[in-house]
């Protein structure tokens, strides 16, 4: 039997292989997974014309700018409901920014993110300077249910915070409460409305049950 044939027997005997298929299908999942994370999801762009997928060369966009590492959980972060219609991003409001991809910082995308509070830049990392804010990334992918929290197959933790006026076609988002992100100033390109303090209140609960902050 030449080396094309048994090439080709082995290929079918895989194809009929159960614990084969079961193996492609998850990989495949995962890529798919992937690839709606960094293209998909909350892209509606901003009036600026920023929010697209393919802006990810850095907070400013222009790549002037260094995308900072998540902020530590050894010390809690000083969270309070601080919203208030001035054009700064304040704690409570949902605003867009430029938020580094997990496994590469130097790539990312504009989003929306849900901003916890704001501190020194050495209190809870190592890079930056100056005050930076402590962000929760949000999503528009159906992982969860009304108020429900989910921990995916990669291990990220998310919990359903309903509708608002970041998301332009009116979906259901959930936010990521087990990472911590630290964007400079310049990482903020606008504002898109805020989080009822009940569900925000919600959401600081369970960012200190995951981070170990608990009472």
């Amino acid at each position: 039997m030449s080396f094309g044939s048994r090439l080709s027997s082995l290929l079918r005997r895989a194809a009929h292989s159960p614990q084969m298929r079961r193996s492609l299908r998850r990989a495949g999942s995962s890529i798919i997974d992937a690839a709606q994370e960094k293209l998909g999801d909350q892209s509606a762009p901003s009036p600026q014309g920023v929010g697209s997928p393919r802006d990810a060369s850095g907070p400013t966009g222009d790549g002037s700018g260094a995308a900072l590492a998540d902020r530590t959980t050894d010390r809690p972060a000083a969270i309070s409901y601080a919203p208030h219609p001035d054009g700064d991003p304040d704690p409570g409001e949902v605003v867009w920014g430029w938020v580094p991809f997990e496994e590469d910082l130097s790539q990312g995308k504009d989003r929306p993110v849900l901003v916890l509070s704001e501190e020194d830049a050495a209190i809870g990392g190592p890079d930056g300077s100056g005050r930076v804010l402590i962000a929760l990334m949000l999503t528009s992918r159906d992982r969860a249910d009304a108020d429900e929290v989910v921990t995916d197959r990669h291990g990220a933790t998310w919990v359903d915070v309903g509708t608002g006026g970041w998301d332009r076609q009116g979906r259901a988002s959930e936010v990521r409460v087990d990472r911590l992100l630290r964007l400079p100033a310049g990482a903020v390109r606008r504002e898109g409305g805020r989080l009822p303090q009940q569900r925000f209140d919600r959401v600081v609960q369970l960012v200190r049950e995951t981070h170990g902050w608990a009472d």
